[in-house]
């Protein structure tokens, strides 16, 4: 296993978690491949753009923890369970690791000499970030959601099942694996990357409302609700704002204030027990919030043709 000079970038990047990061396999400068490990929780924002070389291609595994990369023409944001590469030229990119919440990440970093041997035959099925920096350009690039086959990898890197004699045949046709699958453009007929994202994006967020209409009465909190959907609560709150333009409290006071009017519409249940079918304790809470949501106190509502009227016409809650 190979260790790193005291003058590499990476020692300067990652001191504030410095027991949190460490090289697997290989040496930049000396073999321009290099594999490393992160996991850290860091009290404060870390500059990740700090361990970058210049003129190289960086692929991450990005098993957890909030991470983006910028360069002048865009932005990669790294959440739990993606995958992705960034294209540094000569430290032009910005990238920054969140403070609070935990990274657990691995890094395949080439350089230009070693990629372009490994490219020579195949560069015209290279993605257009990828060409753009061999152009001489740097370019944030692209992100997408883990495979199964992705975790796997990041699982068997951590703890390779080969022999030490065998590390640098095993780790450098894992690198060369990582580089086909993530630098290239897909195959005719595969999704492209922005239409997966948004599909993807959306699948998460129908499954936030399955969840939480399924559970009205005890709903999940963000954090358990982004376990079930597969994301980061952070995540999953800015998916859900942005399909749905409204926020997940909003939108789970609106279906048990809809779900409380179709029981009272029924007329098997008094108010107080519709406020605890649909998880309130407190009856003045749970009148408070049905006059904000349906313009009517819940003990007149049925009463109410303008109301009633109201609510049987009103627009159904819909991905956008």
């Amino acid at each position: 296993m190979s260790v790193l000079s005291l003058t590499s970038p990476e020692s300067g990047a990652w001191d504030a978690v410095r027991n949190g990061w460490r090289q697997i396999y290989g040496n930049f400068r000396d073999r321009g491949l290099s594999i490393e490990l992160h996991d850290f929780i860091s009290s404060r924002p870390i500059n990740w753009g700090r361990s970058f070389h210049d003129d190289s291609v960086e692929l991450c595994l990005n098993l957890s923890g909030q991470g983006q990369v910028k360069s002048h023409a865009g932005e990669s944001i790294y959440t739990d369970r993606t995958v992705g590469f960034y294209c540094n030229k000569r430290s032009d990119l910005a990238a920054i690791r969140m403070a609070g919440v935990s990274h657990s990440f691995i890094t395949v970093e080439l350089s230009r000499p070693y990629l372009m041997e490994q490219l020579e035959s195949c560069a015209d099925g290279l993605l257009p970030g990828v060409r753009s920096w061999i152009n001489g350009r740097s370019h944030a690039g692209q992100v997408s959601e883990m495979t199964v086959a992705h975790q796997t990898l990041f699982t068997s890197l951590r703890q390779p099942p080969v022999v030490p004699q065998a590390f640098p045949l095993w780790y450098q046709s894992k690198a060369l694996e990582l580089l086909s699958q993530t630098l290239f453009k897909p195959i005719e007929g595969d999704e492209f990357f922005c239409q997966r994202h948004q599909r993807v994006a959306r699948e998460r967020v129908e499954r936030a409302i399955s969840v939480l209409q399924a559970n009205l009465s005890d709903p999940p909190d963000i954090d358990q609700l982004g376990a079930q959907v597969g994301c980061s609560p952070f995540y999953l709150s800015r998916l859900f704002s942005r399909e749905m333009g409204m926020t997940i409290p909003q939108f789970l006071r609106q279906i048990r204030m809809e779900h409380a009017a179709e029981l009272l519409l029924r007329g098997r249940h008094n108010v107080t027990e519709v406020a605890m079918e649909v998880g309130y304790s407190s009856l003045s809470h749970f009148s408070k919030a049905f006059c904000q949501t349906l313009g009517c106190c819940p003990a007149l509502f049925s009463s109410s043709k303008a109301c009633v009227e109201k609510f049987r016409t009103r627009k159904p809650l819909v991905l956008s």
